[in-house]
């Protein structure tokens, strides 16, 4: 063979198995890491208890409300969720909310305005007083900034803001979801009696001269 002719299918060998390398290394997962100190990097190593995978979200999955959040926020706003229980034209209830916001704290507000709200808070809690805090488990009934930052310390969450910029907690929601008004339902038809059939007009065995009234 031609030294030339060698040296091009030389060339072709090494291109196919360039081409078969890049292939094998496009076809290996590619494992999104996040350390404790939220720093993020990727490796082909499969993931640990610390790690995700860098997977893109399916279409038309909706992605959980704490998404966004730091790891380490994430994984203490999972295990102890923050829910604000509020009402209108509740000073104390506005000073609870502005301590949330400050801080950073990720929670979820559910205010009560009608008598199946306030049912179901007392159910919750055992009073109708506001406002109520929940951490996990834990009740807090009435604000104190003292009391509600001890706990919220204990659960993990920062001391400082540290949600991402553009970050918003998901809108206020009644309590107790508005049931939809039910339809109204349209009267059924009145059934209409069956005309009378007409007297014979002539003579007949019960009426043999055919007699009107």
């Amino acid at each position: 063979m031609h030294p030339t002719h060698k040296k091009s299918s030389l060339h072709r060998l090494s291109g196919a198995a360039l081409l078969l390398v890049a292939a094998g290394a496009m076809a290996q997962p590619i494992y999104r890491n996040v350390d404790k100190n939220g720093k993020v990097t990727f490796s082909d190593r499969a993931p640990t208890a610390s790690t995700e995978p860098a997977a893109a979200p399916q279409a038309g999955i909706t992605a959980p409300a704490n998404a966004g959040l730091p790891y380490e926020l994430r994984q203490v706003a999972q295990r102890y969720p923050v829910t604000l229980y509020s009402s209108e034209e509740c000073a104390p209830c506005g000073t609870a909310r502005s301590l949330l916001v400050t801080r950073g704290i990720p929670f979820e507000e559910r205010t009560v305005k009608s008598n199946q709200d306030v049912e179901a808070l007392q159910r919750l809690s055992n009073q109708s007083s506001l406002p109520l805090l929940t951490i996990g488990s834990q009740q807090l009934k009435g604000y104190s900034d003292a009391e509600w930052s001890q706990y919220l310390d204990a659960a993990g969450y920062p001391k400082s803001n540290s949600l991402p910029a553009g970050y918003r907690n998901p809108p206020a929601r009644p309590l107790v979801a508005a049931q939809p008004a039910p339809a109204a339902r349209e009267p059924a038809p009145v059934a209409q009696p069956a005309p009378a059939a007409p007297a014979p007009s002539g003579p007949s065995p019960s009426n043999p001269a055919g007699i009107k009234f």
